[in-house]
């Protein structure tokens, strides 16, 4: 189980890594033609394209970090158990957010 989870996680990190450089490909502001557009209503797109960029940059970055502590958790053995109460995050959600550090009632109370 080891190998396969630390498979899922290294895949998700690789589809991740890909993703970012797409972004960063799209991101108006890394086009060189862009400081020689004037025009007001082209900044304000740019800004917005630039914005929405930034923002998914960042929810990207924060993923990595959580599949990196996953896969400590998987080479130290700690990996599938909730870091707050100890139970065993259930197999349905590790299949789904393969990098969950907490069961879902744990999570949900340290959301409020």
């Amino acid at each position: 189980m080891k190998k396969k989870v630390q498979s899922i996680l290294q895949s998700e990190l690789s589809n991740i890594e890909k993703r970012i450089s797409v972004l960063k490909q799209n991101d108006p502001f890394m086009d060189p033609d862009h400081v020689t557009d004037n025009a007001v209503d082209t900044d304000v797109r740019e800004q917005e394209a630039h914005q929405r960029i930034e923002a998914e940059l960042e929810e990207l970055q924060e993923r990595i970090a959580m599949i990196q502590i996953a896969l400590k958790r998987v080479a130290s053995g700690t990996y599938g158990t909730c870091k707050r109460c100890n139970k065993t995050i259930p197999s349905k959600r590790l299949e789904l957010i393969p990098e969950s550090l907490y069961c879902v009632s744990c999570e949900e109370k340290l959301k409020k």
